[in-house]
């Protein structure tokens, strides 16, 4: 909004804490201004104000916004607004939207179909100093966004064209969730792509479907599939291509981008091109440290399955793996901790191990009635190897145990911060040693 000329104004509670955050910078030089979160940013000039379905209804400035009778809406309320403004391409599932909807706003914006993008994972290569990658201000009508389900206001988006990746738990109930894609399905006015792969999505009753697959019979399946450990390689409808992220949860993320702008009259050579460019999104299985001996790598992964995912594609990289996984909420740990321990027990081999952290708490009231300790006893009893430690500290210390680590969860942004300590930390090892 800012980049289309409206005034804007935000502000956050990690701002408050860190005036010197990066995306704190780069947004006042978009001349966003930031203020404090006590309420005093806001006076009766405002049009409307958006909040986050994250920022509780107690805060300071929500509390003043109603005072004054500023408009108030949800950050997801207005996106939907947003929605209808454009030729919308809705990318949603309960895995894979972020690296998907980036995949194909990167892909749009290099056959030059300038798109427009909202997403929730930041694309590497469309970071600048202006830019933190999860957006772009195009020219065209096209609007690529993340359709995120974890609130239920995915019901309310109004697509041109939407792709359902996968369903399975995370937010909601299987149940829960599938009613949502079938609403969004109806709500949807031209194409819906979906992964034929999907036991769950074969009970969301869809119109004008286009399918991809890796296994099942679909329109856009892939055939000759080459997993290797850092890229893939395949062939869709006689067409080569190669993804230089690797992984089958890639591949078919990828395949839903083949699919849609085929059926846009793409031709597949032109996409084969550009595909190979991607080098993905910000904390997706992010390479820290790959020297040939040593190896780190952060990624968002949070629920089972995209735990199972990850762990999976690890399998084809390294023979041993110390996991650190920090579970992103005491309410999702809570919900899936059954699927937590099955997930994890089932992929971790008797060659790697598992250290848990805290759970992370961002603030708020959630109960507190659930620790890490409750899932290592879990994947204990199934005959993994797990501890759990309370600080990060400790890891540190111990790094030179292993050569290869995956540090995986969501919502803190600091775990970035935290493989890139550990890679610094195995780096000197090596340089001492030597």
């Amino acid at each position: 909004m800012a980049d289309r000329g409206h005034i804007v104004v935000g502000s956050d509670r990690s701002f408050d804490i860190n005036p010197a955050h990066p995306v704190y910078q780069l947004l006042k030089s978009k001349n966003i201004a930031i203020v404090p979160q006590d309420g005093s940013g806001i006076d009766g000039s405002f049009d409307f104000a958006v909040f986050s379905t994250a920022v509780e209804p107690d805060q300071p400035e929500v509390l003043k916004a109603k005072h004054l009778g500023i408009p108030v809406e949800t950050r997801p309320q207005y996106l939907a607004r947003i929605v209808t403004e454009f030729k919308t391409i809705a990318v949603a599932g309960t895995s894979g939207k972020s690296t998907t909807a980036g995949l194909l706003a990167f892909l749009m914006q290099r056959l030059g179909m300038q798109p427009n993008f909202i997403g929730g994972g930041r694309v590497k290569q469309l970071r600048t100093e202006h830019n933190a990658g999860n957006a772009i201000t195009g020219d065209s009508e096209l609007l690529v966004i993340e359709a995120c389900e974890s609130d239920g206001t995915i019901v309310n988006y109004k697509p041109e064209h939407s792709i359902i990746l996968n369903l399975e738990l995370d937010h909601h109930s299987i149940e829960e969730t599938t009613a949502m894609f079938k609403t969004l399905g109806e709500n949807t006015s031209g194409m819906i792509f979906f992964n034929a792969d999907d036991v769950h999505l074969n009970n969301v009753l869809l119109h004008s479907t286009v399918s991809f697959s890796i296994d099942a019979a679909s329109k856009y399946r892939a055939e000759k599939v080459d997993l290797k450990p850092f890229s893939t390689a395949f062939s869709v409808n006689g067409t080569r291509f190669r993804l230089s992220i690797p992984g089958k949860y890639n591949l078919c993320n990828a395949l839903s981008c083949i699919a849609l702008l085929g059926e846009m009259g793409i031709p597949h050579k032109n996409i084969a091109g550009v595909l190979t460019e991607f080098i993905g999104i910000e904390r997706r299985f992010d390479i820290h440290l790959n020297d040939g001996k040593r190896l780190v790598i952060d990624d968002y992964a949070h629920n089972p399955h995209k735990i199972s995912s990850f762990m999976r594609t690890m399998q084809n990289v390294r023979e041993r793996v110390c996991y650190i996984f920090q579970p992103h909420g005491f309410a999702p740990t809570r919900m899936m901790k059954t699927e937590y321990i099955g997930a994890i027990a089932e992929n971790l081999r008797c060659s790697d191990h598992l250290i848990l952290l805290p759970i992370y708490y961002s603030g708020g009231t959630a109960l507190k009635d659930i620790s890490s300790s409750d899932l290592a006893a879990g994947i204990r009893e199934r005959g993994k190897s797990v501890e759990v430690v309370e600080s990060r500290r400790i890891i540190l210390k111990r790094s030179g145990e292993w050569d290869s680590y995956a540090i995986l969860g969501a919502r803190d942004e600091t775990l970035a911060d935290f493989a890139r300590e550990l890679s610094q930390k195995l780096t000197r090892l090596d340089f001492n040693n030597d």
